[in-house]
């Protein structure tokens, strides 16, 4: 089968987006698909891979901001990941020619609008290029934090999904939060299953080490962002909570990137600033040596789609803490992880109980990695080949927008 991945979030970018494309394009890859990933990449072309278009690095932003270039090669089957400017070429690509497209939403672009002002802007972009008919007070009422804003979010999310032939859904709360757009366009979820365990070269007393913790202290991890909308504040306040009990406890927050005066500013204001691990996003290969040298995933977002820091924790034996009931439930088995309400009180709570119940521990580290087993790579390509050859043929083509 001949597949046309587009993404506009380059695979060295360390976000969940380019770790579950790079996750899909290696398994149809290996299972023998022809696959073309059409991404942003180096602006020089004798440095780019088959696929790479032209890009720009954003100003304090990770990503790459590239030309919006249309797949160049014959495609069964065009499957967009993002909504940017390859992902909008893409769709309009697909659809002059008659190919099925799957999109999957890997970004709840509503809630994230509040905090990145490009959110607005290429939506704005994307509405243009894909025939909305949005007059002057349209753009401006984007650009403007309330309902209206929201409003022609909504209405660009049911313009992208009437571009595609099936949309996939990360995880059940994304299905839900995605049913009012879809219209006629069917939703599939579809779970980007946790890569195996890397072998690291640092083990968990090396790696603590390193950071200054002490080799029996209680670690808790979070990994990602540290921008408001992962919800830092319920995070720090909670492991205020955590030291009460525990006041040789750590905890370490890999990825943060920006808003780090901020982070450190509230960590004295809760007291616990000599407690905390402030680190910079490393590369996916080097993730797993953090879980290893932890006790217990936190994770206070109720943002996400799906969470894929969740499984891969899990598949390190990892327990899971968490505050997003909707995310709760495991891919593979249906079993849930410990969640609480988010409050400091509560998941404060919740995370010392984690980090000092051996029998609670025991029984979320074991469900944890079986629903990972459960929801294997080999489990999710079938299900994604099953989806490819269920589409609809080719239809006749019309003209280039």
């Amino acid at each position: 089968m001949r597949i046309a991945h587009v993404s506009d979030s380059h695979l060295d970018n360390p976000e969940g987006v380019a770790t579950a494309v790079g996750t899909t394009v290696a398994l149809l890859r290996a299972a023998g698909h022809r696959v073309v990933l059409h991404c942003p990449g180096p602006l020089l072309r004798r440095r780019r891979r088959p696929g790479e278009v032209p890009s720009l690095t954003v100003p304090t932003r990770p990503y790459r901001l590239a030309v919006p270039r249309s797949p160049d090669a014959p495609a069964d089957v065009v499957h967009v990941h993002t909504t940017g400017p390859l992902g909008v070429a893409g769709l309009r690509w697909a659809t002059a020619r008659g190919v099925p497209t799957v999109l999957t939403w890997h970004t709840d672009l509503i809630a994230y609008a509040a905090h990145y002002p490009e959110i607005p802007i290429g939506a704005a972009y994307a509405g243009l290029r894909l025939g909305l008919r949005w007059r002057a007070r349209d753009l401006w009422a984007l650009g403007r934090p309330g309902p209206d804003r929201q409003t022609r979010l909504a209405e660009l999310g049911r313009c992208l999904l009437a571009h595609s032939t099936v949309l996939v859904a990360p995880s059940a709360k994304t299905a839900s939060m995605m049913a009012a757009m879809a219209g006629r366009t069917p939703i599939v979820v579809l779970p980007t299953p946790a890569a195996a365990p890397h072998a690291d070269a640092d083990d968990r007393r090396r790696l603590r080490a390193r950071l200054g913790i002490p080799t029996n202290a209680p670690v808790l991890l979070a990994v990602g962002r540290a921008t408001p909308e992962k919800n830092p504040e319920l995070l720090l306040a909670a492991f205020a909570q955590v030291r009460q009990t525990l006041p040789e406890a750590r905890l370490v927050l890999l990825g943060a990137r920006r808003h780090r005066l901020a982070i450190r500013r509230t960590a004295h204001r809760y007291g616990v600033a000599g407690a905390l691990r402030l680190l910079r996003p490393v590369s996916h290969d080097r993730v797993g040596a953090h879980y290893r040298a932890a006790d217990v995933l936190a994770f206070t977002s109720t943002t996400d789609t799906q969470g894929l820091v969740l499984s891969e924790a899990e598949a390190y034996g990892l327990p899971v803490a968490m505050v997003d009931t909707a995310l709760a439930e495991r891919p593979g088995t249906g079993t849930t992880r410990p969640v609480a309400e988010p409050t400091a009180a509560a998941y404060g709570a919740l995370l010392t109980r984690l980090l000092t119940e051996r029998e609670l521990r025991a029984d979320v580290i074991r469900d944890g990695r079986a629903a990972v087993t459960a929801w294997s790579g080999e489990r999710y390509l079938a299900e994604l080949v099953r989806l490819y050859a269920a589409l609809p043929p080719l239809r006749s083509a019309g003209p280039t927008p």
